[in-house]
């Protein structure tokens, strides 16, 4: 099959290159042929994240292109965890990293194709690991491995003071194995990942010159940092999970939604495929008009889209609307509604009493810091409930009121809102 020869000037524009070995000589195998490359995830927690999405998109554009993709996820690496500068990890069971791993494959499944003749290959490193004894280990793996090679690591320096263990200091051998392995086994010729794992993807590159005298090639996409410099994988609720269960896709959406100005042209380069034109086109509008958000607008579609699919960016979009632009709640889920308020504040009241009025609702969910506060709200017309206003500071809502058989929508004015959950 044909590969697209201009697939590394277009990683290169969207920023994707933030390291590589012989850029020519990556330049000229992707070229030639259809490249078999690999990219890992290990499972150190229940969902893959931010960081993890720029890999597999960029997997994504490898197989797109021609390129043919093993996707590994490391049932062995995630029982030990790559060394960070925070300190040592937690260690995790079998059972836990074995479950983790099946979910982290079952979420990077969805991304990759599984036919035609550059088919992807899902592998696990446990495979190959789990047999190996600790003599082989170092005689075949180990002595490739210069020690002086491994304390320049900038990793493993700025752990030294602090402490690192050899189970952490030995990850790179790990790693570097799994190269070898899909090497020797599958043909794999190119690895890549974030640019943290640099020292981590030259010692693969490393162990197949010295085990097998051949050649082979590397390439590190950029860390994707705030416009402050500081990382963008937190939230304030946690992690930008990819899990719908763990980040729901209305948050997700919103998180998109609110990115800087001066990084959304970078983040439609990174996680979108849209083309060169149309994001040149977005960008130049942005600059104009920022105040319309259109590119972050675009933004969040395209990747709530990516990962959730095209019916939970239009319920997102519902919500935002129903809860900002004063559109029907009544119609939204129970999970979107929930995603949505919980960036608001609820509060869980017991219906099994009856349910409290207005001016009640309002103080309990701290729209109003009294009920007189909340009965000159309503009386000057700026107390809504499931957005239609409220005149009577009497009136209790109903059951058939309740949104989703649980939820009430308060609000007061344009923009203060929270909920009520009706336990």
């Amino acid at each position: 099959m044909s590969v697209d020869t201009t697939l590394l000037d277009d990683l290169e524009w969207r920023g994707l290159l933030a390291e590589s070995t012989d850029r020519e000589a990556l330049r000229t195998a992707l070229s030639e042929g259809s490249v078999r490359f690999y990219v890992g995830f290990d499972p150190t927690a229940p969902s893959l994240h931010m960081g993890n999405l720029v890999q597999i998109v960029t997997a994504m554009r490898l197989q797109r292109a021609g390129h043919t993709p093993f996707a590994l996820v490391g049932g062995a690496t995630g029982m030990i965890g790559d060394p960070r500068d925070s300190g040592e990890r937690t260690l995790n069971s079998l059972d836990t990293v074995q479950e983790w791993t099946a979910r982290v494959r079952g979420q990077i499944e969805p991304f990759l194709s599984f036919d035609g003749d550059n088919a992807a290959t899902m592998v696990n490193n446990h495979d190959w690991t789990e047999g190996l004894s600790v003599i082989d280990f170092l005689r075949d793996i180990g002595k490739h491995f210069p020690v002086n090679r491994m304390l320049a690591r900038e990793t493993v320096k700025r752990r030294l003071e602090s402490g690192i263990s050899y189970t952490e200091f030995s990850y790179v051998l790990l790693q570097s194995m799994d190269f070898l392995t899909l090497f020797r086994e599958r043909g794999v010729t190119l690895q890549f990942g974030g640019s943290d794992q640099w020292g981590n993807l030259t010692g693969g590159v490393e162990l197949i010159r010295r085990a097998e005298g051949a050649t082979a090639h590397a390439f590190a996409t950029p860390l994707i940092t705030k416009a402050d410099g500081t990382k963008y994988g937190k939230t304030e609720g946690g992690a930008l999970w990819l899990d719908a269960e763990m980040m729901p896709p209305y948050a997700f959406h919103q998180f998109w939604l609110n990115v800087e100005d001066e990084k959304v042209g970078e983040l439609l380069r990174v996680f979108t495929f849209l083309p060169r034109e149309q994001i040149e086109e977005l960008e130049a509008r942005h600059a104009e008009k920022p105040f319309l958000r259109e590119a972050q607008k675009v933004l969040a579609d395209e990747v709530t889209t990516l990962v959730h699919g095209e019916a939970e960016t239009a319920n997102a979009k519902a919500a935002a609307e129903a809860l900002f632009g004063g559109g029907d709640v009544t119609l939204l889920s129970g999970t979107t509604l929930e995603a949505a308020l919980g960036e608001a504040g609820t509060v869980d009241v017991d219906g099994s009493a009856g349910i409290p009025d207005v001016v009640e609702l309002m103080t309990l969910t701290g729209l109003a810091k009294s009920k007189g506060e909340a009965r000159r709200t309503i009386a000057e017309g700026g107390a809504y409930l499931n957005n239609v206003r409220v005149d009577d500071p009497e009136h209790v809502p109903a059951l058939g009121d309740l949104i989703a058989s649980s939820w009430l929508v308060l609000r007061r004015g344009k923009k203060r809102f929270a909920g009520v959950r009706v336990r």
